[in-house]
C-alpha cells in the first residue's frame, strides 16, 4: 500500500495542473493489470505450441550433467585404454551386450557378426566388466589375467575397472527420461512451462505497461528515451536468463548430482520438480539483472537516493552474498561468485545512475532559477524578493500622480484636515517624576 501511494504521488507530480481523483488512479491500475493478463495469455498460447522444443531446451542441462560426469569416468585417450570410447558408444555397447546376454551362444555369435566390430569389442568389454566387478577387489587382477581373450580386450577391461562406473550400479538413475507420478502432472507441467516462457517472450510489453502506469504523461523526448530503456531492460533480463542457463544452472545440478552419488543415492529426479527448479532459478537471475531498472524506478519514486545507496554500499554487498549463497547452495566459491559479482557490478551501476539522475535534476533546478532571475532583472524587479520595483512600474502604485509628461513626481497627496476634526485625547500616559539626578521615572517604577 505504501508503494502504491508513492506511485500515485509520482503520477500526480507528472500532472501538476490536472489532479486526478484516487478512483481514476485505481482505474488506470485496473487497465494496466488487464493488459498484462491479456498479453500473458496470448504469449502463453504461442509458447504452448512449442512445448516439445521448450522441454528439450530445459532438459538439456540435466543431460549435459550426466554426459559430463560419465565422460570423466570413461577412458578418453589411448594412454588410458587401448580403444577410447565416448558416452554414446558406451550406451550403444551396453544395449548390445544386454541384448546378447539373453541369446544362446550361436545366436550371440550371429548377432555379433551382424554388428560393427568396434561395437562388438566394447560390448564384450562391458560383459567382462560386469563379471570382474562381481568379484572382490583383491581377485580382480588375477581374474583378468587368466581370461582366454585377446590382449587388447583384457587391457580394455582393466582400464574400465579403474575408471568407468559399474554398468549395473549407475548413479545416473532415470535422468534421461525422468518420471511423472500423477496423471495430470505432464499436462500441468506443459502449462507451467508455457507460462514461464510467455513471461520471457512478453517481458518488453509487460515492462512498458508498468512504466506507462508509473510514469504517465511523458513528453515527446521522454517517450523517445522510453523505448531504448525498455530494450536495455529486456536485454538485461535475457542476459540474466542466459547466464543462469549456461553458466550457473549446470554447476548447481552437478553439485546435487555428485552429492547424491557420493551418498550412493540414485538420481531419480521428477520432471515436475526439476522444471520448477530450473525455471525459478533462471527467472530469478533474469529479474536480478533488472536491478538497474528497478532502482531507477525507486529513485523516481523517492524511495532511494544516491546518498542512501552510497552510504549503505557495504550492507548491500553483504546482502548480495547472502542471497547468492541461498540461490546457489554449493560449497564451490567460484559458483557463488558467478552470481554475486554480477549483482555487485549492477549495484555499482545503479549508484552511478542515481548520481547522474540527481546531477541532472540539480542542473535543471539551477537553470530554472537562473532563467527566473534573468527574467526578473529584465522586468526591473528584485531578484531576491521577486517583486517589481515601483520606480520602474509606476502604473502598479495606486498613490502615484502624474505631472505632465515627466511621470512620477515622488510626492504623495496630502490629507486635508478640517477645523471641525477632533484629535483623540490621550489619557493613558504614565505619570513620571524627576529623580534627584535629573532623570524621570514612572510612579509605577520602584
Amino acid at each position: 500500500m505504501y508503494l502504491l501511494k508513492k506511485v500515485i504521488q509520482l503520477r500526480e507530480n507528472s500532472h501538476p495542473d490536472h489532479e486526478k481523483p484516487f478512483l481514476d488512479h485505481l482505474e488506470d491500475l485496473r487497465v494496466m493489470i488487464t493488459r498484462i493478463v491479456i498479453t500473458l495469455v496470448v504469449s502463453m498460447v504461442i509458447c504452448f505450441t512449442f512445448q516439445k522444443q521448450l522441454m528439450e531446451v530445459l532438459r538439456r542441462p540435466v543431460e549435459q550433467v550426466w554426459i559430463t560426469q560419465l565422460e570423466a569416468k570413461l577412458p578418453q585417450t589411448t594412454d588410458q585404454a587401448p580403444r577410447p570410447l565416448g558416452v554414446d558408444r558406451w550406451e550403444e555397447a551396453k544395449a548390445l551386450e544386454h541384448a546378447a546376454s539373453a541369446l544362446e551362444p550361436e545366436q550371440r555369435a550371429l548377432l555379433y557378426q551382424s554388428s560393427d566390430a568396434q561395437l562388438v569389442f566394447h560390448a564384450k568389454s562391458v560383459a567382462l566388466l560386469r563379471a570382474v566387478l562381481a568379484l572382490p577387489e583383491e581377485h580382480r587382477g588375477k581374474f583378468i589375467e587368466s581370461l582366454d581373450a585377446p590382449k587388447d580386450l583384457k587391457r580394455q577391461v582393466g582400464a574400465l575397472v579403474k575408471t568407468a562406473p559399474s554398468p549395473e550400479a549407475d548413479t545416473r538413475g532415470n535422468l534421461k527420461l525422468m518420471s511423472a507420478l500423477k496423471p495430470t502432472e505432464t499436462f500441468m507441467l506443459s502449462m507451467k512451462l508455457s507460462f514461464f516462457a510467455g513471461i520471457i517472450l512478453a517481458f518488453p510489453l509487460l515492462l512498458m505497461f508498468v512504466l506507462q502506469f508509473i510514469l504517465p504523461g511523458l513528453h515527446a523526448n521522454e517517450k523517445r528515451v522510453l523505448w531504448p530503456s525498455m530494450l536495455i531492460g529486456f536485454g538485461l533480463f535475457i542476459g540474466g536468463v542466459l547466464f543462469a542457463y549456461y553458466g550457473v544452472l549446470p554447476r548447481a545440478l552437478t553439485f546435487f548430482y555428485e552429492w547424491s552419488g557420493s551418498l550412493g543415492v540414485s538420481n531419480d529426479w521428477r520432471i515436475g520438480e526439476y522444471i520448477s527448479f530450473a525455471t525459478t532459478f533462471t527467472l530469478l537471475f533474469g529479474l536480478s539483472f533488472e536491478l538497474p531498472v528497478v532502482v531507477m524506478v525507486f529513485v523516481k519514486l523517492g524511495l532511494l537516493t544516491y546518498e542512501t545507496m552510497s552510504r549503505t554500499r557495504s550492507y548491500a554487498i553483504l546482502a548480495i552474498f547472502v542471497a547468492a549463497a541461498v540461490l546457489t547452495p554449493t560449497p564451490d566459491v567460484f559458483t557463488l561468485l558467478l552470481m554475486a559479482l554480477p549483482m555487485i557490478v549492477l549495484y555499482e551501476i545503479c549508484i552511478w545512475l542515481a548520481w547522474l539522475d540527481r546531477r541532472k535534476n540539480r542542473l535543471a533546478e539551477e537553470q530554472e532559477a537562473r532563467e527566473r532571475e534573468e527574467k526578473l532583472l529584465t522586468d526591473g524587479g528584485d531578484p531576491f524578493t521577486g517583486v517589481a520595483s515601483p520606480d520602474e512600474n509606476p502604473q502598479q502604485d495606486p498613490h502615484a500622480t502624474q505631472n505632465g509628461d515627466d511621470g512620477w513626481t515622488g510626492e504623495y497627496p496630502q490629507q486635508d484636515f478640517h477645523d471641525d476634526m477632533e484629535l483623540p485625547e490621550i489619557t493613558d500616559l504614565p505619570d513620571s517624576s524627576e529623580t534627584p539626578d535629573g532623570e524621570t521615572k514612572s510612579k509605577d517604577e520602584p
